[in-house]
């Protein structure tokens, strides 16, 4: 979104107030101008003779970005079998989608398997049970370096203590369960977090996984994972992916060539392609102000976006109503019956009631963590594509909530002879 003779505009000229008006508010809206960007920038910045970029779908999975991905030529990173259906219906080919669970039951892992595409598996108990009954069937080994990586303790999930993968010191009772199903290792994939800035944090992975990698004769692809950090303030760092995909691709085209063969290089990024992406607009309802806080009340809330109360993540917040207006100190809070507060003492252009405010980096974990709490509707979602919005999403309505609630006659008490 740029800022434009006093309007802020997405891509081809399209103006979000104009949205706001049309859809109605609050309303999810993203540029797939940007999905675009980031998914070139991606594949450029590694110069490996086969490369694939997963999509990590959890980050946002309406069933029109997850087609947008696949016209790319990106395959799709799934974390359950919903996923896996959602992915197929989109059009992805079955070898195109890696199924990544974590704590599922063998039955679900077998209903990836029926619809043919890639299985991880992440703990030695599964491992085992699928190795006896699905020798056959191909299967990726997540690993758990043991490294402490990411922006937040809640998004990272490579350190000793983490549920996800197994761990490098049980290496050896996988290779003898390996051996003794005869199953067929084809991919070997590690995650460390989520917001990881340096690249010598995927080096140090890369030399663990690599190392690990020797031992398995047949492999197809290594999947590296992802986690690289966006901007979410104006002039915030971020991952260098080109430095990233420069020693990446160097250290990895060495090791091809150690062990004999040209295999596939993965990443599963999902954040960094739809984070930078997304905007949330909203109306604000009221200004409020108390003895040392000016509250902007806005008509929304914790079940539109959950991440600044959830992860005490940051998103930016503009109003887009005044873009030019006088900065003022304001705290930005929701409607919900809970401490719901989306930013403290943030400077913003003068706000008014009726007002339109947009928090950016609202593409990723979003909308897809958002709820029906304090029975609020979730909103709409709109994609602009190539100079024209689309409608992806409806919003929702009382029908909505009420859809899967079953009414019951209940029996009336006979009464008590006394």
């Amino acid at each position: 979104m740029t800022l434009e003779n006093n309007r802020y505009l997405l891509s081809g000229g399209v103006d979000p107030l104009a949205l706001a008006d049309k859809y109605e508010l609050p309303l999810y809206v993203y540029d797939s101008a940007v999905m675009e960007r980031q998914y070139q920038r991606i594949t450029k910045a590694f110069d490996v003779k086969r490369l694939k970029i997963n999509y990590a779908c959890k980050a946002l999975n309406n069933i029109n970005i997850l087609k947008l991905f696949k016209d790319m030529g990106a395959g799709l990173d799934t974390v359950s079998i919903q996923e896996v259906m959602v992915g197929l219906k989109a059009g992805f080919a079955p070898q195109h989608i890696i199924y990544t669970p974590n704590c599922v039951s063998l039955e679900e892992i077998e209903m990836a398997v029926e619809r043919g595409v890639r299985i991880n598996i992440d703990n030695i108990s599964i491992l085992e049970q699928f190795g006896q009954a699905h020798p056959d069937v191909p299967v990726c080994i997540r690993i758990n370096p043991h490294i402490m990586a990411g922006g937040n303790a809640k998004t990272s999930v490579g350190h000793i203590d983490s549920k996800f993968g197994i761990s490098i010191h049980q290496m050896p009772l996988v290779r003898r369960l390996v051996e003794a199903t005869n199953i067929k290792v084809e991919g070997i994939h590690m995650h460390t977090g989520s917001d990881i800035l340096e690249a010598d944090v995927f080096l140090m992975g890369a030399e663990i996984l690599l190392n690990i990698a020797k031992d398995y004769k047949f492999l197809d692809y290594i999947d590296f994972g992802s986690g690289f950090k966006v901007p979410y303030k104006e002039g915030d760092i971020e991952t260098d992916i080109e430095e990233l995909g420069a020693k990446i691709s160097t250290r990895f085209n060495a090791f091809c060539e150690e062990y004999g063969k040209d295999i596939t290089l993965m990443f599963e990024p999902g954040k960094f392609l739809v984070s930078e992406a997304g905007y949330f607009l909203v109306p604000v309802n009221v200004i409020k102000q108390t003895t040392s806080t000016i509250f902007a009340g806005v008509d929304s809330g914790l079940n539109h976006l959950i991440r600044p109360m959830f992860y005490n993540s940051y998103h930016r917040i503009t109003n887009i109503s005044n873009p030019l207006g006088k900065s003022r100190f304001y705290t930005v809070v929701g409607y919900i019956c809970e401490t719901d507060t989306f930013g403290v003492n943030r400077q913003i252009s003068e706000i008014h009631e009726g007002d339109v405010l947009c928090f950016h980096n609202a593409g990723a974990y979003c909308f897809t963590m958002s709820s029906n709490y304090n029975s609020r509707y979730r909103p709409a979602e709109v994609l602009v594509h190539q100079g024209k919005d689309y409608l992806i999403r409806q919003r929702e309505t009382l029908d909505d909530i009420l859809r899967n609630q079953v009414e019951v006659e209940f029996l009336q008490a006979m009464p008590v002879e006394q």
